[in-house]
């Protein structure tokens, strides 16, 4: 149990940060796309220097597909909402994730949540009503564009389970690396956009803390329930707050805070089931 809380607090932290080096890319003009492929070859290269061996077969490889392409999307809308609008408005809309894998979680994986569970959940999503219920504007493009990333990494994560169980942790980072840097590498190639790096250091960063992030996260669901796992891993909400209105100058800070706190209360609610 010590150490799936150590992955969950070690997620929660890079996931954030990640979050402000792709911001930071994006604002010095390096196009979605081109991060976001830069990041999965990153990411490839790491997989292959700690692979050693890999178990694959047909079935593993159908879900290897749907999960890269299903990642490579998530990452790019990601990317794209934060390349528009406020990290600390966007982050908590992430907490509808768990619900997303949730259900496609009781038919696939056949995780069926309990009734603390939903509760906890429940109020998770609460505190992302809350914070996005203020007198300030946002960018309601940037809003679809996090909503799709959701979907789709949330139905990414239930895919990211069932290649765990049909595997093992670290074939299964590689595979979602590999895999998502295929799909990404299409991106670049129909948008038409340069693939330039505006500055090595955010992009090395990046690629760091989305494979920490990654590796966190399959350790987790190797644990744990997937809807309970991003239900916990919403913590970073508070976090992706307080880094937006440092870094960034964001405003509304109390009202994002409280709705924050609303989600971590949600997040007790589960990890004391």
């Amino acid at each position: 149990m010590l150490f799936t809380l150590l992955g969950i607090v070690t997620r929660i932290i890079s996931n954030s940060y990640l979050n402000v080096f792709q911001k930071l890319l994006t604002s010095r003009g390096q196009k979605s796309s081109v991060v976001n492929f830069f990041t999965y070859l990153g990411l490839s290269i790491i997989g292959l220097l700690f692979i050693n061996k890999i178990t694959f077969d047909a079935n593993i490889l159908v879900n290897v597909l749907i999960m890269g392409c299903l990642g490579a999307f998530g990452n790019y809308f990601i990317i794209k909402a934060l390349s528009i609008g406020e990290l600390s408005t966007l982050a908590p809309i992430n907490s509808y994730k768990p619900v997303i894998a949730m259900i496609i979680g009781i038919f696939y994986l056949k995780e069926i949540p309990s009734a603390s569970a939903l509760l906890g959940i429940g109020l998770i999503i609460l505190g992302t009503f809350f914070i996005l219920n203020y007198n300030g504007k946002f960018n309601k493009t940037a809003i679809l564009f996090r909503v799709l990333a959701l979907i789709f990494s949330g139905s990414e994560a239930v895919f990211i389970k069932r290649v765990i169980l049909m595997s093992d942790i670290t074939s299964t980072f590689f595979f979602w690396a590999f895999s998502g840097l295929i799909f990404s590498a299409l991106f670049v190639m129909s948008s038409g956009h340069s693939p330039k790096i505006s500055s090595y250091k955010y992009q090395v960063l990046l690629i760091l803390s989305v494979g920490i992030m990654q590796y966190s996260t399959n350790y987790v669901f190797s644990r744990i329930n997937v809807s309970y796992a991003l239900a916990l891993f919403q913590l970073s909400t508070l976090l992706s707050v307080i880094l937006g209105i440092n870094i960034f100058k964001e405003k509304n800070i109390i009202k994002k805070l409280a709705g924050s706190f609303i989600m971590i209360v949600g997040a007790c609610i589960i990890i004391m089931i």
